[in-house]
């Protein structure tokens, strides 16, 4: 039995899983896990590289402040190594970022400042300006994973060995995504000097422009993308893609549904960036006419995405799971009540029942469901909770502060008449025809998330 003396010896030595359960044509396809790692992902290798290193050049001590620009996962490997080695830690975040990664990263003790993730770099609120900027007024030290040799000498020395000895030196491909490009840079440095015939193949997000630039040689602007840690709109500096011998851009939607394949035939719960690093590998594998081994990586758990990409109804709004034509309002309804998909509460349930299921769900409103009749519409204004009193809360019933007066359209409205009642109301409740049954509320957001579907070909 192996045993440890804390949690950062733990980090490395990850398993390679073979793909047996999905077409792999004729080559051989290996996951190196590294969601195995301690804080679930294979930022935790640079996080304990990044400090270490500059505490042997006295750089930093135990005390100081550490600043840096993240997706997530880099956080969480420093926020994993700052508090055994006792650093205070500020991470920058794009407020893209998935609740599973933020809440993980404040329950880990770091301070998280969120930032825009619509602005490209040079703007004041892009993600690696502004935690270059704090680190300058509060005099902490910039760890700038973009800039930093330490990033790539991790999988230089850590990564690539591991592979190379898990493939017993039988390797034809890997398969590698850029965020900070610490991981392909690494790859390259290792793979040039041990075996320079093993082929680098990037997966890039549509949207990146690392994918074009291998191809082409020229940077054009971006566009945002939803797949999280991957993907880059510029060249970090010490991006080495020169190995890169073929380059796969992979859409938002191939990224999900190839993550979910993952978990559905192999059991893994992965994360998005793993979806992409997937579908490219596959495309790879597929392409070839002899047989190759091939290594991508499932880079970090998937239990930070269950908001996202493992949420059904996230999936539905975003357009990536297309939805059944009804032709009528029960298209825009995004919980429906027919398929128990709607939160409810009773008009008897007590005040603070509806106010912990308004929160826990995150939403405005909560319809009051009597023997399966609505019976008025509980919401979460703050002025209404007021009204009500603090210590009334605990006691009073839902039916003393619900709203029984509310806009009621039946199912066979007209898509530009409801918008035009929204502009009143924040809500409707959908019935059918004869206005008994309750269909579900329909939100001025479902308004905008059914157009983006509708104009997405979402449905079937």
């Amino acid at each position: 039995m192996v045993r440890y003396s804390n949690v950062l010896e733990m980090v490395g030595r990850t398993p390679l899983l073979e793909v047996t359960r999905i077409d792999t044509g004729p080559c051989r396809l290996f996951l190196k896990l590294e969601l195995m790692n301690p804080g679930g992902s294979i930022k935790d290798r640079i996080g304990i590289s990044m400090i270490e290193e500059a505490e042997k050049r006295g750089e930093i001590r135990p005390g100081d402040t550490l600043v840096e620009a993240t997706a997530g996962n880099t956080g969480i490997g420093l926020a994993l190594v700052a508090g055994q080695k006792g650093y205070r830690l500020i991470l920058v975040l794009p407020d893209k970022m998935s609740q599973e990664k933020i809440f993980n990263l404040r329950a880990m003790g770091a301070e998280i400042v969120l930032t825009r993730s619509d602005v490209g770099k040079g703007h004041p609120e892009y993600y690696q300006d502004l935690a270059r900027r704090i680190a300058a007024e509060r005099g902490a030290y910039y760890i700038n994973q973009f800039g930093n040799p330490d990033n790539p000498r991790a999988h230089e020395e850590t990564t690539a060995p591991e592979i190379w000895e898990q493939m017993e030196h039988d390797l034809d491909a890997v398969v590698v995504g850029v965020g900070s490009s610490g991981t392909i840079s690494g790859m390259s440095a290792f793979f040039r000097r041990e075996a320079p015939d093993v082929e680098i193949v990037l997966a890039d997000p549509e949207g990146s422009i690392l994918a074009e630039y291998v191809k082409t040689g020229k940077i054009n602007p971006g566009r945002p993308w939803l797949v999280e840690g991957i993907g880059e709109d510029f060249l970090p500096d010490i991006c080495d893609l020169s190995l890169v011998g073929s380059a796969y851009t992979i859409s938002d939607a191939d990224s999900f549904a190839h993550a979910r394949e993952l978990l559905m035939k192999e059991g893994l719960l992965a994360g998005s960036s793993s979806g992409t690093l997937l579908a490219a590998a596959l495309r790879y594998c597929r392409e070839q006419t002899e047989p190759k081994r091939v290594v991508a990586f499932a880079c970090d758990t998937g239990n930070k995405y269950l908001s996202k990409l493992y949420n059904d109804f996230w999936m539905e709004d975003q357009g990536f799971i297309s939805r059944e034509h009804k032709g009528d309002l029960r298209d825009l309804i995004g919980r429906p009540h027919g398929e128990r998909a709607t939160i409810t509460v009773g008009p008897d349930d007590i005040l603070t029942t509806a106010h912990n299921r308004l929160r826990n769900a995150g939403f405005s409103q909560l319809p009051v469901m009597a023997e399966e009749q609505l019976v008025g519409v509980k919401a979460g204004e703050a002025y209404r909770w007021l009204q009500v009193g603090p210590f009334r809360l605990m006691t009073e019933p839902v039916r003393q502060a619900m709203r029984t007066q509310f806009l009621k359209v039946d199912r066979h409205t007209s898509v530009d008449n409801l918008v035009a009642l929204l502009h009143g109301d924040s809500y409707a409740a959908v019935t059918d025809e004869d206005g008994a049954d309750f269909l579900g509320l329909i939100t001025r957001s479902d308004v905008l998330n059914y157009l983006r579907r509708l104009h997405q070909g979402a449905f079937n």
